[in-house]
């Protein structure tokens, strides 16, 4: 539930309710906005029976909240959410974009791809140290190796670096060298990792599953929010359907469903959606029109020697091009390009 509180609520009022609702053994989380704040409630409620809050000074009403999600629900935070990572933020106001290689193969590789994903305007370089790849005879990625290349090109370039992690060990080393972590489709309800990384302290960007509904995701983000990391940003990286004309299907619904429901930014992965490298701009295009926050793009010096993923990454002059013909589409959204 949420106690919604009077514009001209004084603070001590705003503190009487908060300390009622902790009396009860109850979790409080404020949210102050520029015209009211609003005291979300966590826990039974039934415990508040006979404290009569909605007569409590200062109390505008209570809003019952049915979702089983409250942390990352909108009701609970109305103003959407800006998410620091390094030297740059993501949400409103901002068309963020993350790229680099699917998969970390080699300290130039890496440092190449940073320079050339910084110089045509990304602020955030992505990289795979950890590769859960559907073939246990795949390459799965070079590990802490990757992590170091990972942490110089980040000081190198000036660049915020995101990386994903695939379990608790891969977690305890990535935390050390990378800016953002990343938990994949295949580890959206992998409770015990999201668990973790909730206690990390680092910003988290959370795909979503292959398969699962838009509130089956926020609730796999509300793992991460109710272990005090509120630095969560969603990414739709499509879904499987019965279609096989791209790798996956761009649920692009996805992005107003969310900005609608929760307060998280969102932002999408056209390379995994589709797995063409010619859909790339086009849905990424679709992305900034329908109100993401961001994207994030596969980009590699040569696509076709690629380790992982070489299909649907983009050339570095690609990617260039993608990044000039998407300033008019952030600019008609009201957001900076970067």
């Amino acid at each position: 539930m949420i106690i919604i509180m009077k514009p001209n609520a004084s603070a001590q009022a705003i503190e009487r309710v908060t300390d009622i609702v902790k009396s009860k053994g109850l979790q409080v989380h404020l949210s102050k906005g520029d015209e009211v704040t609003i005291v979300g409630v966590v826990g039974d409620k039934s415990k508040l029976r006979g404290t009569n809050l909605e007569i409590s000074e200062g109390v505008d009403k209570i809003v019952q909240v049915t979702e089983s999600y409250k942390l990352v629900n909108k009701k609970f935070h109305p103003e959407d959410s800006v998410i620091p990572v390094k030297n740059t933020s993501i949400g409103p106001g901002t068309f963020t974009v993350m790229a680099g290689p699917c998969a970390i193969e080699s300290h130039d590789q890496l440092m190449e791809c940073a320079e050339a994903v910084k110089k045509a305007g990304a602020t955030l370089l992505r990289g795979g140290a950890f590769k859960p790849r559907t073939s246990p005879y795949s390459f799965q990625g070079l590990e802490e190796e990757g992590l170091r290349y990972m942490e110089e090109a980040g000081r190198t370039t000036g660049l915020a670096t995101i990386c994903e992690v695939t379990s608790l060990r891969a977690l305890s080393m990535a935390a050390k060298y990378v800016d953002m972590l990343q938990i994949g489709a295949r580890n959206m309800q992998n409770f015990e990792l999201l668990k973790e990384v909730g206690r990390s302290g680092l910003p988290v960007m959370l795909k979503r599953g292959l398969a699962a509904t838009v509130d089956e995701w926020l609730n796999a983000a509300e793992y991460i929010i109710s272990e005090g990391n509120p630095n969560i940003v969603l990414c739709e990286r499509g879904i499987r359907t019965y279609e096989t004309a791209t790798r996956n299907t761009l649920d692009i619904s996805a992005v107003p469903v969310i900005r609608a429901k929760s307060h998280l930014p969102v932002i999408v992965d056209p390379s995994h959606a589709t797995g063409v490298r010619a859909y790339v701009e086009p849905l990424a295009k679709a992305a900034a029109a329908a109100g993401a926050d961001g994207l994030m793009i596969e980009v590699h010096p040569c696509p076709s020697c690629a380790l992982s993923d070489g299909p649907q990454s983009l050339t570095f002059e690609q990617f260039d091009q993608l990044m000039e013909n998407l300033k008019p589409y952030a600019q008609l959204a009201g957001r900076k390009l970067g």
